[in-house]
């Protein structure tokens, strides 16, 4: 297996602003590899490194609305800190959301352009993840999911049980990649997940091996571009970006 998770993909109405609201979420910078583009990655950090699933924010023509498949979970600390935190989202523009959680110990937020995330309670698995305690993706089936993403990533697999499946980098470092079983439709979603091959690793191959795998062809209008669309066995998309 020669991929791994190095960002999490954001289609936003302005990349700039939304850039903007998640560096200063996160605690980090901001840089952009061409107009309508805005990376968040931390402060001198060397991209890719599996201590951090960076953030891209790509300006797209505003889509419908949708559920969101794909969504983050931040760490905190201690109590305190899970409630200065939520207060200052809400001072940059995040609002409550109500995705039906009910009485839950974690805060549901929707970020600027209404892109749902958690801002959990302090949890001892994710003291070591960094801002970023988990990428969430909801799934029908997290049994087939882990068979999936574990053949798919060099990332380790972590637990699995019906109603989900957790992985993580096999250096251990970073955040976890999450699969939560809940009723999902087939939707155009605004967050995915960008995969890069490892350097002198032959990009067309492992798409090859990813559609025996039970991926298939996404067109989401990316016309003629250096990476490849694809969908998981669920539809949801994925990008398979050149080596690196």
């Amino acid at each position: 297996m020669a991929l791994r998770l190095v960002q999490v993909n954001f289609k936003a109405r302005d990349d700039a602003a939304l850039g903007r609201f998640w560096a200063e979420a996160l605690g980090w910078g901001v840089s952009s590899e061409g107009p309508g583009v805005t990376n968040v990655e931390p402060v001198g950090f060397t991209w890719p490194d599996p201590a951090a699933v960076c953030v891209d924010v790509v300006t797209v023509p505003d889509p419908e609305t949708v559920k969101y498949r794909v969504h983050l979970d931040l760490a905190t600390a201690s109590a305190a800190h899970q409630a200065e935190l939520v207060a200052r989202l809400k001072d940059l523009g995040a609002t409550p959301a109500d995705v039906g959680q009910g009485d839950v110990p974690w805060t549901v937020m929707a970020d600027p352009e209404g892109n749902v995330f958690c801002v959990l309670e302090p949890r001892e698995i994710y003291r070591d993840t960094g801002p970023i305690a988990a990428v969430v993706v909801d799934c029908s089936d997290a049994r087939a999911m882990a068979r999936f993403w574990g053949e798919a990533m060099d990332w380790t697999l972590h637990e699995v049980a019906d109603e989900h499946a957790v992985l993580r980098s096999s250096k251990g470092v970073g955040p976890y990649l999450e699969f939560l079983r809940t009723p999902v439709k087939t939707v155009w979603t605004r967050v995915h997940l960008d995969l890069m091959p490892y350097p002198g690793v032959d990009q067309a191959a492992e798409v090859a091996r990813l559609g025996a795998l039970g991926a298939t062809d996404a067109d989401v209008g990316q016309g003629d571009v250096p990476w490849r669309c694809l969908a998981d066995p669920e539809g949801n998309e994925f990008c398979v970006l050149t080596p690196g």
